[in-house]
């Protein structure tokens, strides 16, 4: 079995991080969505909403099987034996950044990354950029799953 993980906060999950995850899962057999836990950021979702939302909009995949994880990424990884972790990459600028990473968790367990070049259309795409334009009223409809929008929308409203 070909086994990679997508690793992210996913909050909320994106018209863009489904890009890469549903071009990850024709690569390989089972993509594992990891939820990454930082206990120094507070979510605008929880983790579980967050991994309800993931499955949901990822099941038309069927290879697609998403899990929240507390630790490094190479330990997931080994837990679980994935030999590749599948990063998406908006810009040059996030390049820098993802090739310190991929060569620490290459040198820490021999686990590789893939990076995957956006969709040009999700090029300026982050979760924190959808969160602040929602907040003040902006329409970000187009660039998040039906479901997952409506639970942005509901959430924000509460606020």
């Amino acid at each position: 079995m070909r086994r990679a993980v997508c690793p992210g906060s996913f909050d909320p999950i994106t018209n863009g991080h489904l890009d890469i995850i549903g071009r990850a899962s024709k690569l390989y057999d089972v993509v594992h969505v990891a939820v990454m836990i930082n206990q120094s950021k507070k979510g605008l979702f929880t983790v579980d909403e967050r991994i309800d939302m993931i499955r949901q909009v990822t099941s038309e995949f069927g290879n697609v099987q998403v899990e929240a994880f507390h630790g490094l990424l190479v330990d997931f990884c080994k837990q679980r034996d994935i030999p590749a972790i599948v990063k998406g990459l908006r810009a040059v600028s996030d390049f820098d950044y993802e090739l310190q990473m991929a060569q620490m968790n290459n040198g820490l367990s021999g686990v590789e990354t893939l990076f995957v070049p956006t969709n040009p259309t999700y090029s300026f795409l982050s979760s924190s950029l959808v969160k602040e334009v929602a907040t003040w009223g902006g329409d970000v409809s187009h660039l998040l799953p039906p479901l997952v929008h409506e639970a942005l929308t509901a959430r924000l409203s509460r606020q």
